[in-house]
């Protein structure tokens, strides 16, 4: 089902809040507390039968979980589940942080070999 990079990332995961409309249908579940497709739809510039599919694609990685009501399914966001999905942000974050920082010192270094030699090349013309 789901699939990991090397960094402990669920793919799936983070394919599903990528797009726009299932993020902004967390937003809406985390502030409401809960919905159903319905209610969702009436909020949002898509249709009831799109917000079902976007919801079951939340549901197939675990980020909401449905129960009956009535004739329809209510949502609520699985905070655990989020909770991990920011963890894994964070540690993502942090590792390309330090990265740039690798990079960022690299690129200094560089630089102020550049800086040497140009001093050494104008000293040594005069």
């Amino acid at each position: 089902m789901s699939t990991a990079t090397r960094e402990g990332v669920d793919d799936d995961v983070w394919s599903a809040i990528g797009d726009p409309t299932r993020r902004r249908i967390l937003d809406l579940l985390l502030a409401e507390g809960g919905g159903t497709a319905t209610t969702l739809s009436a909020r949002l510039p898509v249709t009831r039968q799109a917000v079902a599919k976007h919801l079951g694609v939340l549901d197939r990685v675990r980020l909401v979980r449905a129960s009956p009501e009535g004739r329809e399914r209510r949502y609520r966001v699985d905070e655990e589940q989020l909770a991990r999905a920011a963890a894994q942000l964070a540690s993502v974050g942090a590792a390309w942080d330090a990265r740039l920082q690798r990079i960022k010192g690299i690129a200094e270094a560089i630089q102020r070999g550049r800086e040497d030699r140009d001093d050494e090349s104008d000293g040594g013309g005069r």
